[in-house]
């Protein structure tokens, strides 16, 4: 396959399915809507969805025709382009609701789950193509739906059997108030944010190098390292830092009435540090971290300002979003998952003289067994050795028995 791109096998794609399976099954039981949006998006509403970093990873796709021909003719790269292939489906669902909005009612509450493309340096844990499972609000303000989408993850993501899990949770305007606070210009904010989003890989050294290589005076850095080098930043220091009460307010409501649902039983921390790629965030920004990934394994957050892009008027909106690969690839590693409540598989033998007779045997079983039909040779233990390595369990020998055998 292409790089970056990958291949399943039976039993991987058996995994593949089971996953997505429990993950819509859950978004579904707490009232999401799955929809579906094309793999491919306008260009113009590509480059105006303030996806961060994600921008330079977009595999554009070029004009056809008399219009590629007019393209190559003006010498200028960016008009050969005219689409692009989807870098997340936040973007997508935006232009989806806009398209859409008469027919759908408010809050809307949606479900996606599907394949998304980036022009990634592959490696472990990132590819140039992977799934995303999402279920975002659209159209309400109201921190219940931040608790909403918090409590309907992580029982999605329980569900997977992950394993332990910690949520990580901020707010974007809490941050940028801080980042002034210590020194940082309004124009310079998102320079500082992308900087910071680095602090758990580079650590503060680092972090602090490069602000002073970007050229921020020695003064804020100096402010910048004190305050980022202590032990534990509360919400409380964080407030009294801003002034914002009314953002910690919200992210202390969040927290408190996640913890008081859940019976604890939901991992929640404030994390001033948690910045999310994506320029599009607005307010509460939420990841998952794992404790066999390095990484993150979900996130998300509030882009209030997005949809307003394409119809004239903001439309508060909020979303969270698994990163499918990751669960899956820690998984995989284990070696040892198996799919829950999946049906027993058998394998009916048959002779070419009978094979109606056995086909309508087959399908009386296949209420009990998922059953796939084999062509007996003369060598029919060799057969059975290959389905039993592909994770059948039993079989019948029509015409030579009414008994179904195991497998071992």
């Amino acid at each position: 396959p292409v790089k970056g791109m990958l291949d399943y096998l039976p039993a991987e794609a058996e995994i593949r399915d089971y996953l997505q399976s429990a993950i819509i099954e859950t978004y579904k039981n707490s009232g999401f809507e799955h929809i579906i949006t094309p793999i491919m998006e306008d260009a113009e509403n590509l480059d105006k969805s303030d996806g961060g970093e994600n921008l330079n990873l977009i595999f554009n796709v070029l004009k056809r025709g008399e219009k590629l021909n007019r393209a190559l003719e003006s010498g200028n790269v960016k008009e050969l382009s005219d689409m692009g292939l989807r870098y997340d489906l936040t973007l997508p669902l935006c232009r989806y609701f806009a398209n859409n909005r008469a027919e759908l009612s408010l809050p809307f509450r949606a479900i996606q789950t599907d394949r998304v493309y980036r022009a990634e340096n592959p490696q472990k844990g990132r590819m140039r193509e992977f799934i995303q499972c999402d279920i975002d609000i659209i159209g309400s303000a109201d921190p219940e739906c931040e608790i909403e989408l918090i409590l309907t993850t992580a029982k999605a993501l329980k569900k997977t059997g992950i394993g332990d899990f910690t949520i990580k949770i901020n707010d974007r305007g809490l941050l940028r108030g801080l980042l002034t606070s210590l020194g940082i210009a309004e124009d310079r904010l998102d320079r500082a944010c992308i900087t910071l989003d680095k602090l758990d890989k580079i650590g503060i050294d680092g972090v602090c190098g490069e602000l002073s290589a970007e050229g921020f005076d020695d003064d804020t850095v100096s402010r910048f390292r004190e305050f980022f080098s202590k032990e534990c930043v509360t919400l409380a220091d964080v407030s009294a830092a801003t002034g914002n009460s009314e953002a910690a307010e919200r992210l202390e409501y969040i927290t408190d009435t996640v913890k008081k649902i859940s019976a604890g039983g939901i991992k929640l921390e404030f994390d001033v540090t948690l910045v999310r790629g994506q320029g599009y965030y607005t307010g509460t920004v939420f990841e998952v971290r794992s404790n066999e990934f390095s990484g993150a394994i979900a996130g998300g957050g509030r882009y209030d300002n997005l949809i307003g892009r394409f119809i004239g008027e903001n439309v508060p909106a909020v979303g969270f979003s698994i990163g499918f690969e990751r669960i899956y690839s820690i998984l995989r590693d284990r070696g040892n998952f198996v799919v829950p409540n999946s049906r027993e598989k058998l394998v009916v033998m048959y002779d070419p003289e009978n094979f109606a007779d056995a086909e309508i045997e087959a399908e009386k079983l296949r209420d009990k067994y998922d059953v796939a039909m084999c062509r007996k040779t003369k060598k029919m233990g060799k057969q059975l050795n290959r389905y039993a390595q592909r994770g059948y369990t039993a079989f019948l020998n029509y015409g030579q028995s009414d008994e179904i055998q195991p497998l071992s």
